[in-house]
């Protein structure tokens, strides 16, 4: 063999071993999850030896995180970290029930590793051809209005309409809690908001409002409606694709990439109220434990028989039971 040929066979070998892979992710460029995720391709390039090149694309560059998920799902686009989307399947209702966990200690039992939530999640994006490497705590959701608040301590009727997203438990949550709310994708809920079609958003915490809704939020109630939790998650074929060691460095890193992150949401949820009041002078409003309580019992008594009758009664409550509700 010639020397240029064994060139040209090293060469072709590391052109074959070599994988870029997109990820997606629903917020701004500059967005807390953007330089995480910035940080986490910067460690599996390293961990691989180049092997494993991620690139972020920022702000739904590539699609609504609905049909992200479903050109995961066929291996047209490789990753994304992001909500779980019910489209394909409803079931995945159970990872956004309202008011399932109480406390971050909660949500860690429920959605951290070998929690029952995340064990069940683990299994529905793997009918789907997805593969999911770590579970991203965001914070606990609330209610963001362009409008001063109406009795927000209470559940009755405010006559104020919210858009919520188009899954049913957002849209009973925001009644029981006396809204009216208005299911309108995300990517029209800020002209909603901005030309009076909704006076606010319910189905994200403060720092999604900060980040796609901070001119319109006049208000913000911490109500904690449910517990956001992300799912970084990958093509199943294009993770079988790679070599045993890369599977292994990828999946590493992205155990440590969410265990950082259990570490420090809950200070980032606080940071971000924080900036919502400071920067931009909006009304965070104080809820006592009694008030919260008050909320999570009608929710949970009007709501979740509901839900569980969609995602399937006997299916949904053995996790319920699991979670220990």
């Amino acid at each position: 063999m010639t020397t240029t040929a064994a060139v040209a066979l090293v060469a072709l070998g590391t052109m074959a071993g070599a994988a870029d892979l997109k990820m997606s992710h629903v917020r701004p460029q500059g967005a807390t999850i953007d330089k995480e995720l910035r940080a986490f391709s910067e460690q599996v390039a390293e961990a691989t030896g180049g092997d494993v090149s991620i690139n972020v694309f920022p702000a739904s560059a590539l699609g609504d995180y609905t049909t992200v998920q479903e050109r995961i799902s066929i291996g047209a686009i490789e990753m994304a970290t992001q909500p779980a989307a019910t489209g394909a399947e409803r079931r995945m209702q159970i990872s956004s029930f309202p008011y399932l966990a109480n406390s971050w200690a909660d949500a860690r039992a429920i959605y951290g590793p070998d929690g029952p939530v995340r064990d069940v999640m683990a299994d529905l994006y793997a009918g789907q051809d997805i593969t999911m490497l770590a579970a991203y705590p965001v914070y606990f959701g609330g209610i963001s209005l362009n409008t001063d608040p109406v009795s927000p301590g209470t559940t009755a009727d405010k006559g104020i309409k919210v858009r919520v997203p188009g899954i049913k438990s957002f849209q009973l949550t925001g009644e029981a809690l006396g809204y009216i709310p208005s299911p309108i994708p995300f990517s029209e809920a800020f002209t909603a908001i901005q030309t009076g079609v909704v006076d606010g958003v319910i189905g994200s915490g403060a720092e999604g409002y900060y980040a796609s809704f901070r001119d319109v939020t006049r208000t913000y109630i911490p109500a904690n409606t449910h517990f956001e939790v992300w799912y970084m998650i990958i093509s199943t074929e294009s993770f079988n694709a790679l070599d045993a060691g890369d599977q292994a460095a990828l999946r590493q890193a992205a155990q440590e990439f969410e265990a950082t992150r259990w570490t420090v949401a809950e200070e980032d949820q606080g940071k971000w109220e924080q900036r919502l009041a400071d920067e931009l002078g909006a009304n965070v409003v104080d809820l006592t434990d009694d008030q919260l309580a008050a909320m999570a019992d009608k929710v949970r008594a009007e709501v979740w028989p509901v839900v569980l009758e969609d995602v399937g009664a006997d299916w949904g409550q053995a996790i319920l039971d699991r979670v220990g509700k």
